[in-house]
């Protein structure tokens, strides 16, 4: 009896013990879910401000709830444009022109990295957001950054290669949520100079981890200050004066690309016999390759048209919100927002932008390949969204011609950075892979050279010194009252 009693209770403490265990791995996924789901994060925040500010009750379940819709909105149009035009274009166009390389890619390496880093991945975007709001209290850079999918690439990333540096548990946990805030607040603060420029007020923040290269095309287009007009000045013929139609000019342009590059890979190369091509026109019925052609431009010209009405919805309430967090817990503080939020500022410089880092990335390549390097292949959504970006944040600094220079370059600049990245990203265990946008690429290279070199308690030291930076520069430095 006793016997019986004693294996009783041993099951029954396995089993609270799998309990346990399964009840702590739904805690940690349901913790990353919230702070890598753009749409519920910006929500809280919202609900934070709209509270702080004693707003009536319908007030704020009306403000959160269009805040929630609004990013739900602007996600749909990013993915819809992903995984359908965008997607589809890459993979014809790669077909048409025979290209073979590394197509930079942000979430398939984090896919890779939160296999082995999920834990140490939620512990460092938790301590980052705190650390973040931290800096943004006691620094000069008042930034709250609210991109979560990006927070969540970067906690990933720096999981990795910290945990390269002989860094483990806690010390892995602080040191890496120290870096990515300090992150946070730093890419806004490049892009605000420009931002303000854009958007006509200081009290929108830019967050998305491609600052560097945003930055790097608005000085560029500083180069070309008062010698042209804006993107949004240009002045069309009578006859074409419908191309002022933001939705009008992408479905014509994105319609001319996808005939022309549709044309290549089926009528040129007989794509038709290529199991992947053949799959785009075969449904219940055969679609012909014009016919899909134009559906599929019509429909990135959607996806924008979707994206736009998403962000206005978002401005419209995020702004107010976010005052009493400002006014009651972090003085100044600006809500940094994904890149998409200054399209509807400049929508002929999205168009430009995108097709003039698209050719910067295709020439890109082929220096690449000249030179020998391996071939890094202009990916159809890091041009699209961060080259669209470049070209709004040139053309604020240097109108039309800034926004050709600009967002060409930046195309280069994204095509360079990941090429520089991968040997980085290789000694990490991580071959034939790379990161997309600037900031990913940059903070690959450097963070990752240190680690090389410098590990464990001499590592962290690195880490806790460059966060506390800004904090000691703000205290030693006060910055001088107004009159």
């Amino acid at each position: 009896m006793l016997q019986m009693k004693k294996k009783f209770m041993t099951c029954l403490l396995g089993q609270c013990r799998n309990y346990m265990e399964i009840h702590k791995e739904d805690k940690r996924c349901f913790i990353i879910n919230i702070l890598s789901t753009p749409a519920i994060l910006v929500g809280l925040i919202s609900l934070f401000g709209l509270i702080l500010q004693k707003k009536p009750v319908e007030d704020v379940v009306k403000g959160t709830v269009k805040t929630i819709v609004g990013f739900l909105v602007l996600t749909a149009g990013s993915s819809f444009l992903q995984t359908g035009s965008l997607n589809d274009f890459g993979v014809i166009f790669n077909y048409a022109f025979n290209m073979q390389g590394v197509v930079p890619n942000n979430e398939a390496i984090v896919s890779l990295g939160l296999a082995d880093f999920a834990s140490d991945t939620a512990y460092i975007m938790c301590i980052g957001m705190i650390a973040n709001i931290v800096l943004a209290r006691f620094s000069r850079l008042h930034y709250i950054f609210l991109t979560g999918h990006h927070t969540l690439y970067m906690s990933a990333m720096l999981a990795i290669i910290l945990n390269v540096g002989n860094l483990t548990g806690p010390m892995l946990w602080i040191s890496g949520g120290l870096i990515l805030g300090l992150i946070m607040v730093i890419s806004p603060a490049l892009c605000q100079p420009t931002m303000e420029k854009i958007t006509g007020t200081d009290e929108l923040g830019f967050g998305h981890f491609g600052g560097f290269g945003y930055w790097f095309s608005a000085q560029i287009g500083k180069l070309f200050k008062d010698k042209s007009k804006s993107t949004e000045d240009v002045n069309f013929p009578q006859r074409i004066s419908f191309l002022r139609d933001t939705t009008v000019a992408i479905g014509l342009t994105m319609t001319i690309f996808f005939v022309v590059v549709t044309f290549v890979a089926v009528v040129v190369r007989d794509g038709m016999s290529d199991p992947t091509i053949s799959a785009f026109f075969k449904g219940e019925t055969q679609t012909h390759w014009i016919v899909w052609a134009i559906t599929k431009g019509l429909s990135f010209a959607g996806g924008v048209y979707i994206i736009l009405s998403g962000v206005r919805l978002i401005i419209g309430e995020i702004v107010p919100a976010f005052r009493g967090i400002a006014e009651k817990i972090v003085p100044n503080a600006k809500p940094a927002i994904d890149c998409p939020v200054v399209f509807p500022y400049a929508p002929n410089a999205v168009l430009i932008g995108f097709i003039s880092s698209f050719i910067g990335g295709v020439i890109g390549m082929v220096i690449l390949g000249a030179v020998g390097a391996v071939l890094i292949i202009p990916g159809l959504v890091p041009h699209f969204f961060c080259g669209a970006t470049a070209g709004v944040f040139a053309n604020a600094e240097g109108g039309l011609k800034g926004c050709l220079v600009g967002s060409f370059l930046h195309g280069l600049l994204i095509t360079f950075l990941p090429a520089i990245c991968m040997p980085v990203m290789g000694s990490l265990n991580f071959a034939n892979c790379t990161f997309s946008d600037a900031d990913f690429s940059i903070t690959g290279i450097i963070l990752g050279n240190i680690a090389q070199f410098v590990k464990g308690g001499g590592l962290f030291a690195v880490c806790v010194v460059l966060f506390l930076l800004p904090i000691i520069y703000n205290v030693i430095m006060p910055k001088k009252k107004e009159a």
